[in-house]
C-alpha cells in the first residue's frame, strides 16, 4: 500500500450526470464509479480533503452546461459523500482544475497540502491535464488509474483511437514524463 499524506486531497474531477450522455461515445472502466466512491468514502473516513470539481461547459444546452441536468453529480457522488459537503467544490469552463473558481492551487497551498489523488472523468483530459499542472506545481500525484475513465476518440486521420488505448498511453505518459505515480484504487485504500 502506498503512503499517504494524512491531508492528501483526494480531486474528483468530473463525475457529471452528462458523461452519461450518448453525444460522448464507447467508454472504457465499467467499474470506475465504484473505485471513485471507495475513495471518496475512504477519504471521508479518513477525515482527509475532498475536492468536487465540476465542469460548466459555455455552449448553452450542451452535455456539461450549468443550464441542464447534466450539470450535476452522478449519484454515486453525492451517495458516497453521505450528506457532507466537499471541503471545496470548483467550478471550472477548461480542463484543468487548477483554472477553476475558487482557486484550487491558493486553497491546496494555504492548508499546506503537498499531495493530492486524482479521480474522475476523463482519464486523457481534465484528469491527465490536472495531474500534468500539478506535478509541475510541485505536487506530489497519485493518480489511481481504475478510478476514471473516457472515451474512444477520432484522431486527425479519421482513425479510432480506444479508450482503453488512450488509458494506456496516459498511464505511460505521466509516467515516463514523472508527472504522476500511476496506481490502482487497492493501493490507497
Amino acid at each position: 500500500m502506498r503512503e499517504i499524506d494524512t491531508n492528501a486531497a483526494l480531486i474528483v474531477i468530473d463525475v457529471q450526470k452528462g458523461f452519461e450522455d450518448a453525444f460522448w461515445g464507447r467508454r472504457d472502466n465499467p467499474d470506475a464509479e465504484k473505485n471513485i466512491a471507495a475513495l471518496i468514502r475512504a477519504w471521508r473516513a479518513a477525515e482527509r480533503p475532498v475536492v468536487l470539481v465540476r465542469h460548466a461547459t459555455q455552449r448553452p444546452g450542451a452535455p456539461l452546461a450549468a443550464d441542464t441536468p447534466g450539470h450535476a453529480f452522478k449519484d454515486v457522488v453525492i451517495e458516497a459523500m453521505d450528506g457532507a459537503e466537499p471541503d471545496l467544490l470548483v467550478t471550472k469552463a477548461v480542463n484543468s482544475a487548477f483554472y477553476g473558481t475558487p482557486d484550487l492551487l491558493g486553497w491546496l497551498r494555504g492548508r499546506g497540502i503537498g499531495q493530492i489523488v486524482i479521480a474522475g472523468i476523463q482519464t486523457n483530459m481534465c484528469n491527465e491535464i490536472t495531474a500534468r499542472m500539478g506535478g509541475n506545481l510541485g505536487f506530489d500525484v497519485l493518480y489511481p488509474i481504475d478510478a476514471m475513465h473516457t472515451f474512444d476518440a477520432v484522431g486527425p486521420d479519421g482513425d479510432v483511437v480506444t479508450a482503453e488505448e488512450l488509458t494506456r498511453a496516459t498511464a505511460a505518459s505521466l509516467h515516463h514524463g514523472r508527472f504522476a505515480t500511476v496506481l490502482r484504487t487497492s493501493e490507497l485504500i
